[in-house]
């Protein structure tokens, strides 16, 4: 078995030594191992990757026993399990490619077993790489309903919103916290509303960037997960703005996709935490 652990608790004294004793009593090696305690929450998280000559349930019910006096949040999964992701596009297609193109070269250690789409723009696409593509209904619950459905039924770790033109309800958006990752346009200053790479050359910004973040029912106002910019000039057209700004995003996602992915993304009050 080689696994990783994720595990979460309030910050006390004995938490690694409880984690080598556990690894330890399930005939298990530490192979990786990263650590942070968060002084604003007072949270412990940790990240650990064990080979063990058990199998994954055995040694997951004696990890579990071993730590429970902590009161972790826990997870245990198969290094080579790898997680499911929920795609929803409207009608640009850079993330999405990014996504599927990285995913056929193992770069991206997800399974997309379906894209949601509120246009028939991208269905070409999506089923040129063998992948089902749904087209959601125009009511926004009709619509969640069908997300919902799909999350449960298709047993979905993560929704991935690659440049999904709609706004999710909040009691969407808090039934499953952590779970949903947007990338965002982002600026200095901030430009909502249409076209923003427009109102940015407008402004005459200097730099442009794009984050990618947990949905939450505060519009764009999610924990960070990964960040990046690219400095302009006075010379830069708004099509160049749009050009640059979609190769950050599509960059962007991706990388935050493949944090969640490989588990070292962890949640501390509004802020993450990445290993």
């Amino acid at each position: 078995m080689d696994a990783i652990l994720t595990l979460v608790c309030k910050d006390q004294p004995g938490i690694v030594h409880s984690m080598t004793t556990a690894v330890l009593a399930c005939s298990g090696n530490i192979i990786e191992n990263q650590q942070f305690t968060d002084p604003t929450t007072g949270l412990f998280v940790m990240r650990t990757r064990i080979e063990s000559s058990w199998a994954l349930s055995e040694a997951s019910k004696v990890l579990t026993e071993g730590l429970s006096h902590l009161t972790p949040t826990i997870e245990i999964r198969e290094s080579d399990t790898k997680k499911r992701a929920l795609v929803l596009v409207t009608k640009e297609s850079h993330c999405l490619r990014d996504l599927l193109y990285l995913q056929e070269l193992g770069e991206l250690t997800v399974e997309i077993p379906i894209v949601l789409s509120n246009h028939a723009d991208l269905r070409d696409l999506v089923e040129s790489h063998g992948i089902p593509f749904h087209l959601l209904p125009s009511e926004k619950p009709d619509a969640e309903n069908v997300i919902r459905d799909c999350i449960t039924n298709l047993k979905i770790d993560v929704v991935v919103l690659a440049r999904y033109m709609q706004i999710l309800s909040e009691s969407f958006c808090s039934a499953y916290p952590g779970k949903i990752i947007n990338i965002h346009h982002s600026f200095l200053p901030g430009f909502k509303g249409a076209k923003p790479y427009h109102q940015a050359h407008e402004r005459g910004v200097k730099v442009i960037g794009a984050t990618a973040h947990f949905v939450t029912a505060d519009l764009d106002e999610g924990p960070i997960i990964e960040q990046d910019v690219a400095h302009v000039t006075h010379a830069a057209t708004p099509e160049d703005l749009v050009s640059l700004g979609r190769d950050i995003e599509r960059r962007v996602l991706s990388k935050a996709v493949k944090l969640f992915a490989e588990d070292r993304i962890f949640i501390a009050g509004d802020r993450t935490i990445i290993f």
